[in-house]
């Protein structure tokens, strides 16, 4: 059993091209362990968004503050706190904080797939 206490993993800047006010820690990687999955949690100040991009994984994603919208190519679907939303393999998507608050979310995605920022 591994128990993490978010507030000792520091967050660090999200440095993919196109991405804005947006940072990550990632609390269960490969390293700690996990075999499947890799669980990281972002912050996108406001205004902020990570990059419109694609991969082959999908993602798992838990609002746990703040609101946006999620960018795909045929549009965008807001968010709220509390929502869970998917992201399929294969589509172009951005997180977007369109909101008054900073947005944080957590990000569940195949551990082979975690270095990727």
């Amino acid at each position: 059993m591994l128990r993490i206490s978010p507030e000792a993993v520091p967050f660090s800047p999200v440095t993919m091209e196109g991405a804005s006010g947006c940072e990550i820690r990632e609390l269960i990687t490969a390293a700690d362990g996990a075999p499947t999955f890799a669980m990281r949690h972002f912050e996108i100040a406001t205004g902020g968004h990570t990059p419109y991009h694609s991969h082959p994984w999908e993602h798992e994603v838990y609002i746990l503050s703040g609101s946006g919208y999620l960018r795909i190519v045929d549009g965008h679907r807001p968010f709220t706190q509390g929502d869970a939303v998917y992201v399929a393999p294969g589509e172009e998507h951005s997180f977007v904080n369109d909101g008054s608050e900073p947005l944080q979310f957590l990000c569940m995605i195949p551990v082979a797939e975690a270095c990727c920022r």
